[in-house]
């Protein structure tokens, strides 16, 4: 069979700056999930092909056009929450136009709904790690063999959705083969960091996070299940990587980074030992770093680290389940800078309980340590299948869901809830203001220019002047705006 993998443009559904900074700053990350699923298929003998239409920039009409042309058996998409209505949309054009391919569909969003986002658009669907289901229906499928078996299988009988109870995760991830770099053109995913735009690859060494945040959809699936692989596998797959393309730095993809203090030694004292000459980065929680464990990450080649804030108010925090003490996160910025480590701290705005003075607050607590020196802000978002979800839905915490339309739930520029009487407007004003409030410090701006390039900087100047114009009109007109963001 010929299998085509599809990785739609996602950041097409973002709006001017927006849209800048989630390329700019995040970067375009390799679909290592089709990658996997593309290596399972050449194992058994299929014909794969990935269109990764993010980094190659292809929009909807011509990527549409392009699957046609390809002429596939079957076609495969994945999608979180905001963007599956792309796939859904792309899958629904690809079936108007004649395409007789079967259309699959994975991911995070179709294992949260199950039936409620299997469209007519699809023919199958999975839920769960995908891995060992696609493996068993590519088997099944290929030899005409009934499907009952392949397990979170979504798939039709008519007007009737069969439904295939899901396995459990794979604790070991060695058993799976790398995946398929081939079918990706590596030389294209860039990073954002303070030592300029670095090319790299992702690679996941551990799977899991044993701790529940209420924004983390982590009952759904099953994250607090934790599945490795052997340190000596990830370092076949990095040396791999590094001879075969040149990559020299690394996204490690994994939840958190640390969570095993030993392992993380091994991990690290593993690439000094072969002498790889490489760059990594990843995220953490700020409690789980010393002195000693930083020195050697950063001896090996970490350049960044990750972790989230969210915010220093302290019932918010229990609110949210962050067991994190706050003082963590002054230790952890001190002890990154003290290693030339980059840490970027990762703020959200609209959790439940969430004030104008909370905010402000966490600003606060940004905008005056010298030992920050950077930040992210971004819209809390109730993804379906999380507590906050719940919480939203149901009204508790001084929060209300407005919104239902799945597009919509983005992290930057939009929100999809009031939260104490702050409206979706007030809450982007609000994320506007952390960005304009902790780079208008002198000693933030050139890490600007590092990571997003001088135009990066007229952005965030554009933002200043977008700000102040806001807060004067405000006061000139009378306006339906929260009292006390003025």
């Amino acid at each position: 069979m010929k299998i085509l993998f599809v990785y739609p443009m996602w950041t097409g559904s973002y709006t001017g700056i927006a849209k800048y900074f989630a390329r700019k700053s995040g970067g375009t990350y390799p679909p290592l999930n089709l990658a996997l699923l593309a290596a399972i298929a050449e194992k058994q003998g299929h014909q794969a092909e990935i269109i990764d239409a993010e980094v190659e920039r292809i929009q909807q009409d011509d990527l549409i056009n392009t699957v046609l042309k390809r002429g596939a058996d079957l076609i495969v998409f994945t999608g979180m929450s905001p963007f599956f209505h792309i796939s859904k949309d792309i899958a629904t054009s690809l079936k108007d136009k004649g395409e007789e391919a079967s259309i699959c569909i994975g991911g995070p969003h179709i294992t949260i709904m199950e039936e409620q986002a299997f469209d007519k658009a699809f023919d199958y669907g999975f839920i769960g790690d995908g891995e060992e289901s696609w493996d068993k229906f590519l088997s099944a499928i290929s030899k005409d063999e009934s499907l009952d078996s392949v397990p979170g299988l979504l798939r039709r009988s008519g007007e009737q959705i069969l439904k295939n109870e899901k396995m459990s995760s794979n604790n070991n991830l060695d058993v799976y083969p790398r995946p398929a770099y081939h079918l990706l053109n590596m030389h294209k995913y860039a990073l954002g960091t303070l030592r300029g735009r670095l090319k790299f690859a992702s690679i996941q060494t551990v799977r899991g996070c044993p701790w529940q945040c209420i924004f983390c959809a982590s009952d759904k699936l099953e994250t607090t299940k934790i599945s490795k692989r052997s340190i000596k596998s990830v370092m076949d797959e990095i040396e791999f990587l590094v001879n075969t393309y040149g990559t020299k730095h690394f996204m490690i993809v994994d939840d958190v980074l640390t969570l095993q203090r030993t392992r993380t030694v091994e991990f690290c004292e593993a690439i000094l030992e072969r002498k790889l000459g490489i760059t990594f980065e990843g995220s953490t929680r700020a409690n789980l770093l010393d002195d000693d464990l930083v020195a050697l990450m950063a001896k090996a080649g970490l350049i960044r680290l990750s972790f989230g804030l969210e915010t220093v108010d302290e019932d918010m925090r229990i609110t949210m389940n962050k067991k994190v003490p706050l003082d963590a996160y002054r230790e952890a910025n001190a002890l990154l800078n003290k290693y030339d480590v980059e840490a970027l701290n990762s703020v959200m705005i609209g959790l439940p309980g969430e004030s104008v003075q909370n905010v402000r607050k966490t600003l606060a607590f940004l905008r005056d340590s010298k030992d920050v020196k950077q930040a992210n802000f971004a819209i809390a978002v109730p993804y379906p299948g999380t507590e906050f979800h719940r919480m939203s839905v149901s009204g508790e915490n001084g929060v209300e869901l407005i919104s239902d339309d799945f597009s919509e739930y983005k992290r930057y520029g939009n929100a999809v809830t009031k939260v104490n009487g702050l409206t979706p407007d007030d809450l982007t004003r609000l994320q506007n203001e952390g960005f304009v409030s902790v780079y208008s410090r002198y000693w933030r701006w050139w890490p600007v220019v590092q990571k997003n390039g001088v135009l990066g900087l007229v952005f965030a100047l554009y933002r200043l002047v977008n700000m102040i114009t806001a807060k004067i009109t405000a006061r000139l007109v009378s306006t339906n705006r929260h009292p006390s963001l003025d």
